[in-house]
């Protein structure tokens, strides 16, 4: 399925496109909030100020994608991978990110409140400048993340996970890429 079947689909009223293949797809500025995309491949697409409010994108791959300016406010990203994921001013407001994968992953000035970021992969993310108000990071694996600048004002977070020198025994992440070698 291509951006133009999507966006005609979901102008008329269909919002279930899970497990859709969309890999490096233009999906700049597109209008998609309540939509299933569980499951999808967007890896590597850009979805540079899209508006994903509500969306279900559990368990869906958002391996090297762009996101800046998106709008994912109380949208289910469980599951996801988000490895590299360039995620600048993203809306995360109340989303559900539990246990989502998002080792380097570019979130400066991002908006976090009360986003559920438990048992989190967040090794290496960039957390500078970000709203984190009320998220809760409870079992996260915040390993060598940098959260310069953040607000953690009401944030659940412990010694143990911010603590540089914790060993995250967690889940291991498992992701499968439809990305073609060359």
């Amino acid at each position: 399925m291509d951006k133009n079947t999507i966006l005609s689909r979901y102008a008329a009223g269909e919002r279930d496109f899970h497990g859709v293949i969309l890999h490096q797809a233009n999906l700049r500025d597109v209008n998609l909030s309540g939509a299933n995309l569980s499951g999808a491949d967007l890896s590597g697409a850009d979805l540079n100020r899209a508006n994903l409010m509500g969306c279900d994108l559990s368990c869906a791959n958002l391996t090297d994608a762009d996101l800046n300016g998106a709008n994912l406010s109380g949208a289910n990203l469980s599951e996801t991978n988000l490895i590299g994921a360039d995620m600048v001013h993203v809306n995360l407001e109340a989303s559900n990110l539990k246990r989502a994968d998002l080792r380097s992953a570019s979130l400066v000035l991002a908006n976090l409140a009360r986003a559920n970021l438990s048992e989190a992969e967040l090794s290496g993310t960039n957390f500078s400048g970000a709203n984190l108000f009320h998220a809760d990071f409870s079992a996260a694996n915040l390993y060598e993340a940098e959260i310069t600048g953040a607000d953690l004002t009401g944030a659940i977070i412990t010694e143990e996970e911010m603590s540089r020198e914790k060993i995250y025994t967690g889940l291991s992440h498992k992701w499968v890429t439809w990305a073609g070698g060359s």
